[in-house]
């Protein structure tokens, strides 16, 4: 308070000297009011921000000042703060003081409270605004509308609630507005469509509801739209973008035939809404998209690298001509209610690299829907009604790290060639019919980590080469298992593989999961098994073991289902008889 005093006494009486000999008092006094303005704010903020600014000292902003910047009639036209670690408050910022404010730059910092009302006060030729990635709260006051030479308004990834304040409207030469990662709520403002200079608007993760105004297709500038992570519920008008991202709203019905005049669109995703119509043809002149979440007609976009219609509502059958021009490499349909068979084109798309088809119901023979693709790393085919065999071209391709067909109906043997592809870490076959021996090849993955082969008709016993892979498991079950440190889940159950449980397989320090249900084991349970201190979920019903339960809260919380139908299980489980007390554990 000493400081500021001083500096008062000091201002005032060179301020009343200046004024008696010179006619450029005006701008004296100005900079005197801005000097004052800034150590009055100073003294609000915390020690270590008032540290941080030990700088602000004196009579003139504009001797080297930490983040002022002064023009030539020595007035501060800028006022730049980012990313400095201060903390406190705005409310004692007198915005008033700086006539020729052009900006004013404080995100990233610490700063909480409300946006005073006072921000109306700003100098009328501020362009640049930016309050973002803060704590401030509360609602964005309906005076910002005052600030008509804005070019630029950020308040994104703060806390700020309530509506869009309709004098957003008044703002005719915003060209960018950032308010994502809040806690805003209601409709978006019909005024916004009076921005015409609007390029740039940032919506995404709010509470907004209510349709999109029909006003936004005025914006004839407007290039790029991010609305995602709301609950908006209907698209209106929306014209000139070439980004639009609407996933994870509300969103119902067809898309309208309107999205066809986007020509300049490249990246469209509406994603995880509830979509449920196929859409209209005109989508299919967009020849500029690249990035699609939503599709239909396709045979036009030569440019397309992404398409994605993944958890919408989507039903009937997917075009014949997706690979479009060669340069899919992303395709993903997942959590849909798609039929039909998968297109023939797709056998020729050697651009792929990621294929998402899991959760619709697509039929097909699997054996000849695809090819080889050298650059896929992940596909996923699970949950559909596909059949036929594994195609031993599979092990072609090379850079493949995720192959999932689980729960189709897919019958023949497991194909040996699957093991040249070297890179394989996820492999899933499970809830099929496939039948025959487990290929010992599959031992020479390496980076096998997750192997799922349950409820098939395999028969005979686990390959004794799987004991070599380090990350995995390996006649009933080898002795080698207990090399499979890094194991965490084995699931070898609705098999006809037959042996004992090895004593090694406590060795499995890190196994949370085992099920060997419906396997035919006909021993006891090796006493090593209370060293799987990190298990969390047993099932060995359905087998012909015997002897006690390990005293583990695996077992002592599952259910008897677990345990049930085996020889001769005892334990302090409802439905088992209770162990004999001199009764020993298993060998």
């Amino acid at each position: 308070m000493d400081a500021i005093l001083h500096f008062l006494l000091y201002s005032s009486s060179s301020l009343i000297h200046v004024s008696s000999i010179s006619t450029t008092s005006p701008l004296i006094i100005e900079k005197g009011k801005e000097a004052l303005a800034l150590i009055t704010w100073k003294s609000s903020l915390d020690i270590q921000s008032q540290s941080f600014l030990s700088s602000w000292s004196g009579a003139s902003p504009c001797n080297h000042w930490f983040g002022v910047t002064c023009h030539k009639s020595r007035s501060i036209y800028n006022l730049n703060l980012h990313n400095c670690g201060l903390k406190g408050t705005l409310r004692n910022l007198n915005f008033s003081t700086f006539p020729n404010l052009l900006s004013l730059d404080i995100h990233n910092n610490s700063f909480y409270g409300t946006i005073p009302i006072h921000i109306g006060n700003l100098s009328k030729l501020i362009t640049f605004l930016d309050l973002g990635s803060n704590n401030i709260n509360g609602l964005i006051p309906h005076q910002v509308g005052l600030l008509t030479s804005l070019g630029f308004l950020i308040m994104r990834s703060n806390h700020l609630r309530g509506s869009i304040p309709i004098s957003i409207g008044n703002l005719r030469n915003l060209t960018t507005l950032y308010l994502y990662e809040n806690k805003l709520s209601g409709s978006i403002p019909q005024e916004i469509g009076l921005l015409r200079s609007f390029n740039d608007l940032d919506l995404l993760n709010n509470n907004l509801s209510g349709p999109i105004p029909p006003s936004i297709g005025y914006l004839r500038n407007l290039t790029t739209f991010y609305l995602y992570e709301n609950e908006v519920s209907e698209i209106g008008l929306l014209i000139s973008l070439n980004d639009l991202e609407l996933s994870s709203n509300n969103l119902s019905g067809p898309i309208l035939p309107f999205i066809g005049n986007l020509r300049n669109l490249t990246i469209l995703y509406l994603h995880t809404n509830k979509l449920s119509c196929l859409i209209h043809k005109e989508i299919g002149f967009l020849r500029s998209l690249n990035h699609f979440e939503l599709s239909n007609v396709l045979n036009h976009l030569t440019h397309l690298i992404t398409l994605e219609l993944a958890y919408n509502n989507f039903t009937g059958q997917l075009l014949h001509e997706v690979h479009l021009g060669g340069l899919l490499e992303n395709f993903t349909v997942v959590g849909n209610h798609l039929n039909g068979s998968i297109p023939k084109s797709l056998k020729n798309c050697t651009s792929l690299v990621k294929v998402r088809l899991e959760r619709n119901q697509l039929v097909g023979n699997k054996a000849e829907d695809f090819g080889t693709y050298l650059n896929l790393n992940y596909i996923d085919m699970s949950y559909n009604n596909l059949y036929g065999e594994i195609s031993h071209r599979w092990g072609q391709c090379n850079s493949l790290t995720s192959l999932k067909i689980s729960n189709n109906n897919i019958s023949g043997m497991i194909p040996p060639q699957l093991a040249e592809t070297t890179k394989l870490n996820q492999l899933d076959l499970s809830s099929n019919h496939l039948v025959g021996k487990i290929p010992k090849e599959l031992g020479m993955l390496k980076s096998l980590f997750n192997l799922l082969l349950d409820n098939n008709n395999l028969s005979g016993n686990i390959p004794l080469e799987f004991g070599n892979l380090p990350d995995l498991f390996g006649e009933g079950i080898p002795v080698e298992i207990g090399n499979m440190i890094t194991l965490e889940s084995l699931d070898l159950s609705q098999n006809m593989l037959t042996g004992e449980i090895p004593h090694q397989l406590g060795e499995l320090q890190s196994l949370e999961t085992l099920n060997l249900s419906l396997y035919n084991i006909s021993s006891t349970i090796p006493p090593t098994f209370d060293d799987l201190k990190a298990l969390t979920s047993i099932d060995i019903s359905y087998n012909e073991l015997e002897g006690p339960l390990p005293n583990l809260k695996a077992f002592r919380d599952a259910p008897f289902e677990a345990f049930r139908n085996n020889k001769g299980l005892c334990g302090n489980i409802t439905g088992l008889q209770a162990c004999n007390t001199g009764r020993k554990k298993g060998n």
